[in-house]
């Protein structure tokens, strides 16, 4: 996703945020934002590696 977008597009969508949400906030949402990615991807490997136990006992 990020390979398609590019540096001058990610310069475009840093310069939008600050005018919109300001310098103040931008780390709060930077951090909100991380944490929820971090849960995503926690959550998407749990649900992978449930598939694949559930696929090897089918197996047996």
């Amino acid at each position: 996703m990020l390979s398609s977008i590019g540096i001058p597009g990610l310069i475009l969508i840093l310069i939008i945020a600050l005018i919109i949400f300001g310098p103040r906030k931008l780390p709060e949402i930077g951090s909100a934002m991380g944490k929820t990615l971090a849960e995503f991807k926690r959550t998407a490997s749990d649900l992978m590696g449930d598939d694949e136990t559930s696929e090897k006992q089918k197996g047996e």
